[in-house]
């Protein structure tokens, strides 16, 4: 007899087979038990009748507790009204354990309460389609990158320093030195796109921001291209193909998941290239018009300015060419404005936020030691990344796209917490 997974049943109706899983919900109505099992891939009814089981396994099943692990033998059957279109006619029950008192019950749970069960939250089927709808993304990230000949180069999390700034640092020691956890591997990523041409990083990234908003986490996911010979202009048509892609293929893949997150299908499948764009001197027009609190020319923008800017626009918006004094030293300037750079942010709609930022890089040795100088950073810590422009510089650009926000908004969610299978945040390291 063969031990198959729920979600490949289909393939073996009327047929006897064996699932292994856990118990996700019970009802009994007289000499019938419903059994509704979950076994990670799926959800079936496993329909138990008195006089097809051993009677002993009949009472075993009348008192299984909710996450009950066990393994059940019988038929597949196909039904329309089941969940999944198929059940299971059970013949035979093995308990591995009968589970009592889950803390998770189908009553209202505060966040905070969730948070500190969600090693056992994750079962649930809203986290289950949010976690596969991130799987999705992740893989697909890395298939259209592959497929357009990007190499993957693994960064390094210990760094001896700051990418963007020492303010928002984990430090630790590191024998006789200080290490910090990276704030971005893209630094690393420039040096290999000197050698591969064009390549990406993939891989948590740490921010100690002080910031409870919705959007923050101290510990989030990234992807990094990085692509020699790049202007700013291909790299944001880079950037809405990559976008594109992945909004489809989660339409296509996950359907079922999507509508058990009530998410509106019809804002999703308008993200197809091309994306609007505007300039920072454009946005600051729009807020002055638009905004509570608009910013002045030459000051970032906050979460609610990015989504009164994406509320114009119903897919995502490039804003790009912002003020160098707000942005990173390695961001290249505008030739025609020196005092603008050739960045952009990707803002996603529906108050999302920003979901990649990306610039041209400086390329040029004696503006990147001066910009260096300027934000107060070390030469000498720096030194191996100037070597990139004194040994064979070339124009070339890049971004980050973080995953925790681009699954967060194609998922519908309100706060990123959910959207990463543990979430670090300024109150919480447990679990």
């Amino acid at each position: 007899m063969e031990t198959v997974r729920i979600t490949d049943v289909g393939r073996y109706v009327d047929q006897e087979v064996r699932l292994q899983g856990w118990l996700y919900n019970r009802r009994s109505k007289g000499k019938l038990h419903f059994l509704l099992i979950r076994d990670g891939s799926g959800l079936i009814q496993a329909v138990m009748f008195a006089g097809d089981v051993p009677a002993d396994q009949f009472e075993q099943a009348d008192h299984l507790g909710q996450e009950s692990s066990l393994r059940v033998v019988g038929t597949v059957r196909a039904d329309k009204r089941a969940p999944g279109g198929y059940e299971l006619s059970v013949k035979a029950l093995e308990v591995i354990q009968n589970a009592q008192d889950y803390p998770i019950t189908p009553k209202d749970h505060g966040v905070d309460f969730l948070m500190s069960h969600r090693h056992l939250w994750l079962r649930s089927s809203r986290q289950h389609a949010i976690l596969r709808v991130r799987a999705t993304i992740e893989r697909e990230i890395r298939g259209f990158l592959d497929g357009r000949g990007f190499t993957l180069i693994d960064s390094p999390i210990l760094t001896g320093n700051a990418a963007e700034g020492t303010t928002t640092l984990f430090a630790t020691p590191y024998f006789d030195q200080t290490a910090y956890l990276s704030q971005s591997g893209q630094l690393y990523a420039e040096a290999a796109a000197m050698a591969f041409g064009l390549v990406y990083c993939f891989g948590p990234t740490f921010r100690a921001e002080k910031s409870k908003t919705r959007r923050h986490l101290t510990e989030f996911w990234m992807v990094e291209p990085e692509m020699a010979f790049y202007d700013l202009d291909m790299s944001l048509r880079l950037q809405e193909e990559l976008v594109s892609h992945v909004v489809q293929r989660v339409l296509k893949q996950h359907a079922d998941d999507l509508k058990t997150l009530e998410r509106d299908l019809s804002k999703l499948e308008r993200v197809e290239p091309p994306f609007p764009r505007i300039s920072y001197d454009e946005a600051i027009e729009i807020l002055e018009e638009k905004a509570e609190d608009p910013p002045r020319w030459g000051e970032d923008f906050g979460g609610g300015h990015e989504t009164v800017l994406a509320e114009q626009f119903d897919k995502p918006v490039f804003v790009h060419r912002y003020p160098t004094k707000v942005k990173a030293f390695y961001m290249k300037p505008d030739p025609d404005r020196p005092d603008l750079a050739l960045c952009a942010d990707l803002l996603a709609p529906e108050g999302y936020g920003e979901i990649i930022g990306g610039s041209q890089r400086i390329d040029d040795l004696a503006l990147l030691e001066q910009r260096i100088e300027e934000h107060g950073l070390s030469r000498e810590a720096f030194g191996w990344y100037l070597d990139l422009r004194r040994y064979g510089t070339v124009p070339h650009s890049g971004f980050g796209m973080g995953v925790e926000r681009t699954v967060a908004w194609i998922c519908g969610l309100h706060h990123v917490r959910e959207t990463i299978p543990f979430a670090r945040t300024l109150d919480r390291l447990y679990p």
